[in-house]
């Protein structure tokens, strides 16, 4: 399973991205057409990503991505587990735990 990629909202991404630099020392690189707006690095096994912060279910928060295998059956689970799907998709959904926290899951390529 890859490493999750933990995605954190932002009001000013240029400041985010200096942010993170300065913390861990990784840039976030312009995401590849197709793979969603924002800005993303992956280094040493941490995926990090910064998007700009809107009004859905992963943008008030940071949020965790875990690459699943089957993501239909993955959704399933969460559901029969106690969670919730609070936004579907084919690619990738944003759910809630058992307990209400927000991350979502993404398909693997």
């Amino acid at each position: 399973m890859p490493a999750p990629l933990i995605e954190f909202p932002a009001d000013d991404h240029e400041r985010a991205r200096r942010f993170w630099r300065g913390v861990l020392g990784v840039d976030l690189a312009p995401r590849p057409a197709g793979a969603g707006s924002g800005w993303e690095s992956d280094v040493d096994g941490l995926r990090l990503g910064v998007h700009e912060r809107g009004p859905g279910p992963g943008d008030s928060a940071s949020l965790p991505y875990f690459v699943v295998a089957d993501l239909a059956a993955a959704l399933e689970r969460v559901v029969e587990l106690g969670g919730s799907v609070i936004h579907p998709g084919e690619r990738w959904a944003v759910c809630r735990d058992s307990e209400g926290n927000p991350f979502a899951l993404a398909a693997d390529p």
